[in-house]
C-alpha cells in the first residue's frame, strides 16, 4: 500500500464535510454503533469474539472476603536479621540455646523461604513455606504450627 505522505484533513480543506455526505455525519454516536458497550450482544459481537471472548457469561465464583485468609509472609532471612532487636524487644526468647519467636506477636502469619538462616531458629507461626522449614532445621532450628488464622 502507498505512504501517504500528506494529511488528509490538509487535503480536504474548504470541503465542509471532508468526505462524510451531510453536515453532522460522522459526529454523533451513530457513527461508531452505539455508546458504550452497546451492540455487543448485536452488531459489534465479530469484535466480541475477536477481542473478549471471555465478556460474557459466567466465571467461577469468589468467596466472600471474610472467609479468604490473608497472608503476612516474613521470610526467613529477614527474620534472622532482626533477631538480635527481637530479643532487645522481648518478642523473642531462648530456650535450650534456641531462638523461639512467635511469628503472629510480630503481626504475621506465615513464614518463606527467601534468605539464609544462620542460627538455630524455633518459629511458631500457622503456616510456613517447605523452603523456609527445610532451612530451619538445616540450622538446627525447628518449625512449630500454630493454631489459628
Amino acid at each position: 500500500m502507498v505512504v501517504r505522505r500528506e494529511k488528509k484533513s490538509r487535503y480536504y480543506r474548504g470541503s465542509r464535510t471532508h468526505g462524510w455526505g451531510r453536515v453532522a455525519q460522522h459526529r454523533r454516536s451513530g457513527r461508531k454503533g452505539g455508546r458504550g458497550r452497546a451492540g455487543y450482544h448485536k452488531h459489534k459481537w465479530t469484535w466480541v469474539m475477536a477481542y473478549a471472548k471471555d465478556w460474557f457469561g459466567k466465571h467461577g465464583f469468589t468467596r466472600h472476603p471474610s472467609l479468604v485468609p490473608e497472608w503476612r509472609v516474613l521470610n526467613v532471612g529477614e527474620l534472622d536479621e532482626r533477631v538480635d532487636e527481637l530479643l532487645k524487644k522481648g518478642l523473642a526468647r531462648v530456650e535450650d540455646g534456641k531462638v523461639v519467636v512467635d511469628l503472629r506477636d510480630l503481626g504475621y502469619n506465615k513464614l518463606g523461604g527467601r534468605g539464609r538462616v544462620t542460627r538455630p531458629l524455633v518459629v511458631i507461626a500457622p503456616r510456613a513455606t517447605e523452603g523456609a522449614v527445610r532451612k530451619l532445621e538445616a540450622a538446627g532450628g525447628a518449625f512449630v504450627k500454630a493454631e489459628g488464622e
